[in-house]
């Protein structure tokens, strides 16, 4: 199989594994050590950016208590089940540093405290978007669960991931594929 890398995965309705039901992830590496990727679309309740800032302390408790709204109160993605305390961002392309790894033509990912400043204090990335925790495969387990049907692919769109609000981008990655919940579904509705 090709390398899935920079595309998205689609929960299947009928997903065995309640972790990923109605899950968007954007594979962020796939090859012959395995595949990983991050949930695009499912927020951690109770818990904003500026929660991760204070328990980092990545800066002034004055300066956090500062930030705009808009910073303050970005969401932060359930990136997966494993490596549940480590953060990743995926980013456009404007910011690099030396640990930012190129996902796409357009997209980084970094994982280190210096994107984390960075989107507080600046220089920030036109678009972010923070996940505690990865999806992780082993070699061929993806592969083998798409051939089971446990998911669908679509071609990277910047859009779903950046600009499509978080609670709509299930529904908007089965619309890339012209298709619904309903045209998906397992079992016939009754009336």
């Amino acid at each position: 199989m090709n390398s899935l890398e920079g595309q998205f995965l689609v929960a299947m309705p009928d997903m065995a594994d309640e972790r990923f039901a109605e899950s968007v992830i954007l594979i962020v590496g796939h090859g012959e050590e395995g595949a990983m990727g991050l949930v695009v679309n499912h927020e951690l309740a109770n818990l904003r950016f500026a929660d991760i800032l204070d328990e980092l302390d990545l800066g002034d408790p004055d300066a956090v208590i500062r930030l705009p709204d808009s910073i303050r109160d970005r969401a932060v993605m359930r990136g997966g089940p494993v490596e549940k305390g480590r953060g990743f961002v995926l980013h456009s392309g404007d910011y690099q540093s030396g640990n930012t790894y190129k996902v796409t033509e357009d997209i980084g990912l970094t994982a280190t405290l210096d994107i984390l400043k960075a989107m507080a204090f600046g220089p920030a990335p036109r678009a972010a978007l923070f996940a505690l925790g990865c999806c992780g495969w082993s070699p061929g387990q993806l592969e083998d669960e798409i051939g089971a049907n446990g998911w669908l692919t679509i071609p990277f769109q910047r859009e779903l991931l950046f600009d499509v609000p978080v609670e709509h981008r299930y529904d908007k990655a089965l619309a890339i594929l012209n298709i619904t919940r309903a045209s998906l579904s397992t079992e016939a509705g009754h009336g």
